[in-house]
């Protein structure tokens, strides 16, 4: 039996790998051209005029779609949604919002795994959606990129404009608002590093001490004295400083003025493939051979420069009632006999398991078709859901692989869509020093999580249960937490999880900020002192003012 759960349905369709599912409308609003004619000024609003600002109240027949996000265990009740067109039409309503003393939260794609933005407390969101230009800005020569742009919209308009991309993550309707602040990583992060790492320059609105709104550009130049703002947005998460209204993007030690030379070249094709363990044949031996099979082909293959990190997967061991492990791979088509390593690593994750591997899907296909492949591919916008990330440095424990079998075979739970996700990372991340940008998890391999998707609001309390339960025992052996050791490294602030704040969840006696951000704390709060110094942008999990 084949695994009911894809990565369409996690997040129920959750953003990792280099998956675009097929990209609708939207593609109006700053359409590339040419390169010649795609290009922006500093100061000058790339989005096409006329757009906006449009206030969504609670009696207009928008509301009900504009309230919430992809998550549905969250609604929010705010006075306005407030879509926008330009960085003046931010500036104006963050000023509305902080004039009336409303607090404020921004939507990109609406993504985010915890109630940030859907709040009762929220009572202006700023939907930054309609800004979505992708360009290249010949000042700067870099890439523009406006805050509401889907991750689908990008790849796209990257590749056929320049045949260039970013190592970002799968989900199509992403909003890199969030996405790039955080973190991201994807199917070329081994071989790239993550899309954070490309950030060459920030717009961002911030609200200074008077309570006054203004959009400021910081760059990564070491003589910008702004530069701390760009730090604070390569890794630092959503909803901490301002509203980010741009991104420039140019690759680490890029230079010239010839586009196509700035990011990465897209891969011109790419082998695929799906691969399905039946949990019908799996002893407990047999999975635990997996799972350290799989941990243990990305130590030994995420060395700087090595071939293997062209190969991205993805192993999903789900709940026995979805029938199937199953593993998703992609492989760079121009990677040194490309098709053998897909085959050999297959193999290896499958070996001593006495288990024959189902391959249910292997091909070459273009690399933009491959972005629209259901294998790595996100949301799905009726889903409630519940995830818990982790850093892998090193191979499974004992302990950890029987939590996994423990909580994944259960009887007294059984659900389909209950499951890990264990994703590649390693290679060029880890060239970047910890305190280089604010991502400071710098040496893992591996990035986990904890998951369960559903749609009854009725059986959210034993789905979460069991989500959290699974997650505590998996780090039962320092203190529920992935702990800042030598096995794991914390956890990821684009997969936002409020437990960690939990006693309760989190006994381990480490605070959860430095979970998340370990040393780069204390200089991610300092840049909120200077740039949020009223805390107008504030969730659950932000960075905090300092004491």
């Amino acid at each position: 039996m084949t695994s009911s759960v894809t990565r369409r349905r996690f997040i129920s369709r959750s953003a990792a790998g280099a998956g675009i599912a097929a990209v609708g409308g939207g593609l109006g609003a700053g359409l590339i051209g040419s390169p010649a004619q795609a290009a922006t000024l500093e100061g000058t609003d790339a989005t096409a005029a006329g757009f906006g600002p449009v206030s969504v109240s609670p009696s207009d027949n928008r509301y009900a779609d504009l309230r919430s996000g992809t998550n549905q265990r969250f609604t929010g009740s705010p006075d306005t949604v407030t879509l926008v067109g330009s960085t003046s039409q931010v500036v104006n309503a963050v000023q509305a919002a902080v004039s009336a003393g409303k607090r404020i939260a921004v939507r990109s794609g609406g993504h985010c795994y915890e109630d940030f933005v859907a709040n009762p407390e929220v009572k202006s969101v700023i939907d930054v959606s309609p800004m979505n230009n992708v360009s290249f800005d010949t000042a700067r020569n870099a890439f523009v990129i406006e805050a509401g742009a889907k991750l689908g919209q990008v790849y796209e308009r990257l590749f056929k404009g320049w045949g260039v991309t970013l190592p970002g993550g799968a989900c199509p309707t992403v909003g890199v608002g969030g996405h790039i602040q955080g973190g991201g990583y994807g199917a070329l992060s081994r071989k790239y590093g993550l899309i954070s790492d490309h950030l060459y320059a920030v717009e961002v609105v911030v609200v200074d001490r008077n309570g006054t709104a203004r959009s400021v550009i910081a760059t990564r130049e070491s003589t910008d004295t702004n530069r701390d703002l760009w730090w604070a947005h390569t890794g630092g998460g959503g909803g901490n400083f301002g509203v980010v209204t741009r991104y420039w993007m140019r690759a680490p030690g890029a230079s010239g003025s010839t586009p196509s030379k700035l990011l990465p070249p897209a891969p011109s094709e790419v082998w695929i493939a799906t691969v399905n363990w039946p949990w019908a044949d799996l002893t407990r031996s047999g999975f635990g051979r997996l799972m350290k099979n799989y941990a243990q082909w990305h130590l030994d293959n995420s060395a700087s420069g090595a071939p293997e990190l062209s190969l991205f997967s993805e192993l999903k061991p789900t709940h026995k009632a979805a029938g199937a492990i199953s593993l998703t791979v992609q492989v760079d088509a121009a990677a040194p006999n490309a098709e053998q390593m897909l085959k050999n690593f297959v193999a290896y994750v499958g070996e001593g398991t006495g288990v024959t591997a189902q391959v249910a899907d292997q091909r070459k296909v273009p690399w933009l078709h491959a972005t629209q492949w259901s294998g790595f591919t996100g949301p799905d916008p009726l889903f409630r859901f519940k995830g818990k990330p982790a850093y892998q440095r090193k191979n499974f424990t004992d302990a950890q692989i029987d939590a996994m079998y423990r909580h994944l075979t259960r009887t007294d739970y059984s659900h389909p869509s209950a499951l890990m996700l264990i994703s590649a990372y390693g290679g060029e991340v880890n060239r970047i020093a910890p305190s280089a940008t604010a991502v400071a998890q710098r040496d893992s391999v591996l990035k986990v999580q904890t998951a369960v998707l559903w749609t009854d609001p009725a059986d959210d309390a034993k789905h979460l249960a069991w989500v959290r339960e699974f997650f505590r025992d998996l780090y039962s052996e320092t203190g529920g937490v992935p702990a800042l050791d030598g096995v794991t490294d914390g956890m990821f602030i684009n997969y936002a999880d409020v437990d960690v704040k939990d006693p309760a969840w989190n006994p381990s006696g480490t605070p959860w900020q430095q979970l998340y951000y370990k040393g780069n704390y204390a200089a991610l709060q300092q840049a909120k002192a200077k740039w949020d110094p009223r805390n107008i942008f504030r969730h659950a999990l932000s960075v905090e003012l300092p004491a």
